[in-house]
């Protein structure tokens, strides 16, 4: 790891220059100790009540056929949350969190003044199971999103420990400034590790391991992957991202397919 991409202690008052130079020359940026500890055990009481009773609307991991998930609802394990959609209507918790300064502060100085929450993409809480769960591969979030502009930043609450034994994400710093080609992609969008140009990039993967209230931002264009969980106990992360008001979606896209939230 350079020095440039080591992670750098924060204030919960500031964001110091320099943590918001990594970001922008890395792609990512993690936030230690971000988040109280009871905003993060009122957050897991929710999700794990509303995952025990499986609320809708839900992801199940076989909907999404990737590696190490059932194939179908039927079969053994066909059953298990993926992730719950829709966080913001889970818990006021969550909605006050959005609008937190703290998180809207960091925000506005890599975003501008005015910042928008789409609910189309990620608002939702991550629910990674010991068994039945799933590798996601290597992608851009950007490349199955429409806006203007490709510049957004997502925001990653762990609620507990996340490590490489249970599933942690992986990136690639200073890929959100890398340009690929078409041919870099399979069909699904998602990076090729068997390529040749992609392989030597994809050895400077770096795991990103948080411990409760550890916040990472990434930008759309971040490469990021995460393996299945293979410890014992479930990985819960809370995920939401956030654009300039600006830089609006493109209309009869998915993106523009759902309501938005304009933060005060």
């Amino acid at each position: 790891m350079t020095d440039s991409s080591k992670e750098v202690l924060n204030s919960i008052h500031d964001f110091p220059l320099e943590q918001q130079a990594l970001f922008e020359q890395n792609g990512f940026l993690v936030l230690r100790e971000f988040v109280d500890s009871d905003v993060v055990a009122e957050m897991l009481q929710i999700t794990q009540d509303h995952r025990r009773l499986a609320i809708e609307p839900v992801e199940y991991e076989s909907d999404l056929h990737y590696p190490g998930a059932p194939t179908s609802r039927q079969e053994s394990g066909g059953a298990t949350i993926r992730r719950l959609k829709q966080a913001h209507c889970r818990g006021i918790v969550f909605t006050d969190w959005i609008n937190s300064d703290a998180l809207k502060s960091r925000l506005e100085r890599l975003l501008g003044p005015r910042l928008v929450c789409p609910l189309a993409h990620h608002n939702c809480i991550m629910t990674k199971e010991p068994a039945y769960s799933s590798d996601t591969g290597w992608h851009q979030d950007i490349r199955y999103w429409s806006y203007e502009q490709p510049n957004l930043i997502s925001v990653w609450l762990a609620l507990g420990k996340e490590s490489l034994e249970n599933g942690c994400l992986q990136v690639i710093p200073e890929s959100h400034r890398m340009s690929f080609g078409q041919h870099q992609f399979d069909s699904e969008l998602f990076f090729r590790d068997d390529h040749p140009e992609n392989q030597k990039l994809l050895e400077q993967r770096q795991p990103v391991e948080l411990n409760p209230g550890d916040v990472l931002l990434f930008h759309c264009r971040t490469l990021h992957a995460a393996t299945r969980n293979y410890s014992k106990t479930t990985k819960f992360s809370v995920v939401f991202t956030f654009r300039a008001a600006e830089n609006s979606p493109r209309q009869g896209s998915r993106s523009a397919s759902m309501p938005e939230m304009l933060l005060p």
